[in-house]
This record gives C-alpha cells, structure tokens and sequence, in this order.
C-alpha cells in the first residue's frame, strides 16, 4: 500500500497541486469567513471547508479557530485515513499559517506514538516558512490529550522564515499506512 501523504499549500497553487496529487484527493479548505472556497473536481465527501480568521486569540471582528474547527478536521482527517487511499491536501490563504497548524494537527492524530517535537521538527524542515495558528494548536493539543507538547513543541521551532507566501509541501505520513 502507498504511503500516506499530506500537501500543504497556498490557495494560489491548489489546481496545480491536485493535478500532480495521487488521487482520490481530500482536500482541506481553511479559508476567512466571506471566502468563497474554490471550485475543485472532488465530490463533496471528499471536502472540508472550515472558515475563521487567521487569528490566535479572540478580536473584535474576527472569528477565530474553534474546538468545533479542530474536532471537524480531525474526524475529517480519520474518514481520509480510513479509505487507505490518494492523498490529504490542506489549503488556507497564504499557506504559512493555517494548514500547516492543520497538517501538523493530522500528523499528531494519526501518528499518535510520534513524539510531538519530531513532527514539528519534521514541519519546518519541509517548511521553512512556517508559522502554525498557535490557537489550532492548543485546540488539538486538548482534544488529542497531548498535555500541552503540541504547543511546547510548536513553540520551540519558532516563528518561520519571512515570506509573502508559502509554497507547496508534501509530508509522507510513515506508520499511517498500515492503519489506512
């Protein structure tokens, strides 16, 4: 069986990164409310669309991440694993915030024996840039009983590199495929 695998991406560059994805793709949009998600050829089983800002905390105005969020990704994320087929494409605006805190997130779920500084380790290595949404962070951190080593872990990669935007990434999942 193929090795799982997650694509984060910018919204910019979704077509092209589901083209070359094996297929049949999920696709994980993270977009502001008033977004209009794009227009994709993946049925809507194969979709979740999530919308709040990009924000860590509350602010007047803004929507942040909830535990509503994070428990959809990650049931999201464990109907993927469960079909044992294609690829997880995670998308947000930018691809710097967002969905690599949900990438990160899907790891932790479905790696739950992989050690949480690995993976955020694992993450800045493919993505440099990389700054995942505290606020998802500390959501699934609670919800997946990591005793705060999620947010421990994400903090001690740091801010990532200054950039405009990210760019495609592709993380294999190791010991997912034999449970997918």
């Amino acid at each position: 069986m193929p090795e799982a695998t997650t694509c984060i991406a910018p919204l910019a560059d979704v077509s092209a990164v589901l083209a070359r994805l094996p297929q049949p793709v999920h696709v994980v949009g993270l977009l502001g409310p008033g977004m209009a998600h794009p227009v994709l050829p993946v049925p809507e089983e194969r979709r979740l669309k999530l919308s709040f800002h990009d924000v860590s905390s509350a602010a007047p105005g803004h929507t942040p991440p909830g535990q509503e969020h994070v428990r959809a990704l990650l049931a999201f994320a464990r109907r993927w694993q469960a079909t044992g087929q294609g690829a997880l494409l995670v998308h947000c605006w930018m691809g710097v915030s967002r969905s690599p805190a949900a990438a990160y997130i899907v790891h932790c779920a479905l790696r739950p024996g992989a050690d949480e500084r690995a993976l955020a380790r694992e993450l800045r290595a493919l993505a440099p840039f990389a700054t995942p949404n505290a606020r998802l962070v500390a959501l699934a951190d609670a919800l997946l009983g990591r005793a705060g080593r999620m947010i421990s872990a994400i903090d001690a990669i740091g801010r990532g590199a200054e950039t405009a935007t990210g760019w495609p990434v592709t993380w294999p999942l190791p010991g997912a495929e034999g449970k997918r």
